[in-house]
């Protein structure tokens, strides 16, 4: 997604009526215009999604607490279809398969063998995947395979 889509959905919600979608657009739209104010520079595809996620782990954390209280299901469910819209505009997670696949190549060709290179390799992986992959499965992953 860049930040021309962002603006085309966030018109077709105001359209649509579309208030849980519209508001958490704006959220989406408030990061970046920050990100731009603080660098002075527009933003690139990559920072919109980073501001994406960024937005999308702000709202399950908000959606945990919500659940943890269980004092006001309407906002709880609000927050559960706001975290639903975020993930529709995110890209595919790389899983399975074609995650074990990035890790045994990133361990193959830098020769991570020990537990002290866990750091790096995740780091690498997480890079290669483009920060689109569970970061915990990656680690859970590597440290299977790491002495």
């Amino acid at each position: 997604m860049n930040r021309e889509q962002l603006t085309a959905e966030i018109t077709q919600a105001m359209r649509d009526r579309d208030k849980p979608r519209l508001s958490i657009l704006r959220m989406v739209k408030n990061e970046i215009d920050t990100r731009e104010k603080e660098t002075g520079q527009t933003v690139s595809d990559e920072e919109v999604v980073s501001a994406l996620k960024k937005v999308l782990k702000q709202t399950g954390e908000t959606l945990e607490a919500s659940e943890k209280a269980g004092t006001d299901a309407e906002r709880t469910a609000l927050l559960q279809t706001q975290a639903e819209i975020l993930e529709g505009y995110l890209p595919e997670q790389v899983t399975g398969d074609a995650l074990l696949a990035i890790v045994e190549r990133v361990l193959d060709e830098h020769g991570f063998s020990e537990k002290r290179d866990m750091g790096r390799a995740i780091g690498l992986v997480v890079a290669e995947t483009g920060g689109n992959c569970d970061k915990a499965e990656v680690a859970r992953i590597i440290g299977s395979r790491l002495c």
